[in-house]
């Protein structure tokens, strides 16, 4: 499976950006799906995670109740709605293919990742 996440950008402080992962193929019932962030020389961090069938999700504190993860297995795609960004947000931030139907919060459960896509919020 390949992944190609895109959306990213600049924005101001409080601004919106909808990140897109569009899959090479359909991903099975057994594969969550899941948004990471990366800070050059940092750990990769978790942001947000989805079931199979969508009807789960998990998100990390930083961005509850802010950041909508969804996806649409049709299309072969998962989205991040970020609403009300802040600085800290901006990040590189990574698509990813969970080893398990429910997706997961940990880096290590995912065997498939995209390239990234910036984002950068200004203050």
């Amino acid at each position: 499976v390949q992944l190609q996440a895109y959306g990213g950008g600049l924005v101001q402080t409080g601004g919106s950006l909808r990140l897109s992962c569009a899959a090479s193929k359909r991903t099975s019932s057994s594969n969550g799906m899941g948004w990471f962030r990366q800070l050059p020389e940092q750990e990769r961090e978790f942001v947000a995670t989805i079931s199979w069938r969508g009807d789960s999700t998990y998100y990390a504190d930083s961005v509850k109740g802010r950041f909508t993860i969804s996806r649409d297995n049709v299309k072969n795609m998962v989205y991040l709605q970020m609403n009300s960004l802040k600085p800290e947000d901006t990040a590189v931030y990574y698509c990813a293919v969970s080893r398990y139907a429910t997706g997961s919060s940990q880096p290590g459960n995912y065997n498939y990742w995209g390239q990234g896509t910036q984002v950068t919020v200004s203050s």
